[in-house]
């Protein structure tokens, strides 16, 4: 036994002395500008987008609800949890090949020999002799073995178990970054949906209240109809915007309800009933300062971008795992065992038996497929440098878009609302002329219908800025670690 244990440590010593062919690895440098585009309204701040946590940003206490809800029950971020363990059981699995399998085993064999063959004066198998008093029924002959030992343990000399350790250790660490991504994009995609209901509830509010305002002017223009007051051409504008406010109504009713299906199945289970989403765009709350930095630095910090990383690294890996193939191996097998032909002579003196086999392997021809194999490697290197590089890309522009739109939207709904306020005024002003016959009622008409245009325009402006700021969010990498995985 002392000797089976001493052969293992030796074992063990050489791996963990073992080198690695892997090349050295070397971050490519990131295929995108320097600084983001101008007026893209990238803020000074040097705190990274990071350290800004969803809390922080999204402040709003429904809206919090329902992320915290999420992370709990999101059925997509459970998924990407389970797939970081299972990962991490294939890192545990390739890193156990580090070390001897040992194991301890027990025998019995029986085996009946004719007295055709013992009486030919053979030597027994078991006997070391001729076997006596065979018999005519032949002899039976037991034999008892209890070992342990281990059995073609690969002294990893040239790192091709460690590269392959690295690599699977690269892919959980990939894994990992995969679950805090969709982590981010969770949490993002729970604020679009929550402030698209919200949209939803004040665009409805807006559609009754102006089918309502439209029902009225067409009773009173039917009034006037039957009074000859007024035209059968003002009579069926009247009726067209009552039909077109009842179109738009059911319309945006039937977009409510799929919308909250939507952030039904975000959050994973169903919505709080104290939750409210009757609250005006124009008062919903987002953190506006949210560092942008350098683009290299920022982006290098994302989650999906560290994946694509990490998957490069494993595929370097692979390259040294695929050079050591070329080298010879060596493979050691130890057996420490007492035997006896008799149950009751185990583990008495001078039963012990052991056994050491080390065996090196050169190889000599394998038809090229080690070259093959290496070739391969470092052609998936070059596959998996080209993915990072395109992530780092398409990076740049998620974050350069939402930088842009942030500053622009802001414009556009300035101005948006100063129409509305035009419009509204414009309407004002028609229903008063009308109201003191000045003029007939369709440009009452003509302006209530540009008023109803201006507040969906303004809604619809609201929600886009918001959700690009929630977008933005997402795409810097937003959200401490900590706070996207405590719930």
């Amino acid at each position: 036994m002392r000797f089976a244990v001493t052969v293992a440590a030796v074992a063990v010593t050489a791996a963990s002395s073992a080198c690695t062919l892997e090349p050295h690895y070397k971050r490519p440098a990131p295929p995108v500008p320097a600084a983001w585009a101008e007026g893209s309204g990238a803020s000074t701040n040097t705190n990274p987008a990071a350290a800004v946590g969803w809390r922080q940003f999204f402040p709003d206490p429904g809206m919090q609800r329902l992320i915290a809800l999420a992370l709990a029950n999101n059925r997509d971020l459970r998924v990407a949890a389970l797939n970081v363990q299972a990962t991490q059981a294939q890192y545990r699995v390739q890193r156990a090949e580090l070390f001897p399998t040992i194991a301890a085993n027990a025998l019995e064999q029986v085996e009946k020999f004719p007295a055709g063959v013992l009486a030919t004066g053979s030597q027994g198998p078991l006997t070391g002799g001729v076997a006596a008093g065979a018999g005519t029924g032949g002899q039976t002959i037991r034999f008892y073995e209890v070992g342990v030992g281990f059995t073609a343990y690969e002294i990893d000399l040239f790192g091709r178990i460690r590269s392959l350790n690295h690599a699977a250790l690269e892919r959980y660490l990939s894994s990992e970054e995969t679950r805090r991504s969709t982590q981010i994009t969770l949490v993002a995609e729970v604020v679009s949906a929550y402030l698209a209901v919200v949209a939803d509830e004040t665009i409805l509010k807006v559609t009754r209240e102006t089918l309502r305002s439209q029902t009225t002017s067409y009773n009173l223009t039917k009034r006037s109809l039957d009074a000859g007051t007024t035209t059968a051409s003002a009579f069926r504008q009247a009726a067209s915007t009552v039909d077109t406010a009842k179109a738009n109504l059911a319309a945006y009713t039937r977009q409510a309800a799929q919308n909250r299906n939507a952030l039904l199945l975000l959050v994973g289970g169903p919505l709080p009933e104290d939750i409210s989403f009757d609250a005006d765009l124009g008062t919903v709350n987002l953190s506006a300062d949210l560092p942008a930095g350098v683009p290299s630095e920022v982006l290098a910090e994302r989650p999906d971008v560290l994946a694509a990383e990490h998957q490069l690294i494993a595929a370097n890996a692979n390259i040294g795992a695929a050079r050591a193939a070329f080298f010879p191996s060596i493979t050691l097998t130890g057996n420490y065992a007492t035997a006896s032909t008799q149950l009751s002579g185990l583990f008495k003196s001078g039963s012990s038996l052991w056994s050491f086999s080390p065996q090196i392997t050169l190889p000599i021809f394998k038809g090229g497929a080690n070259k093959a194999n290496l070739d391969l490697s470092k052609i998936e290197k070059d596959i998996n440098i080209a993915q990072y590089e395109k992530t780092l890309q398409t990076a740049f522009r998620e974050v350069d878009d939402a930088l842009a739109a942030r500053q622009t939207l802001d414009d556009q709904l300035t101005a948006q609302r100063a129409v509305l306020e035009d419009t509204s005024q414009s309407y004002q002003l028609a229903d008063l002329r009308f109201r003191t016959g000045v003029d007939s009622y369709l440009p009452v008409l003509d302006a209530q219908r540009a008023l109803y245009a201006a507040q969906q325009s303004v809604i619809s402006l609201e929600l886009i800025r918001l959700q690009n700021m929630a977008t933005l969010y997402k795409a810097l990498g937003g959200g401490m670690r900590e706070e996207t995985t405590r719930q």
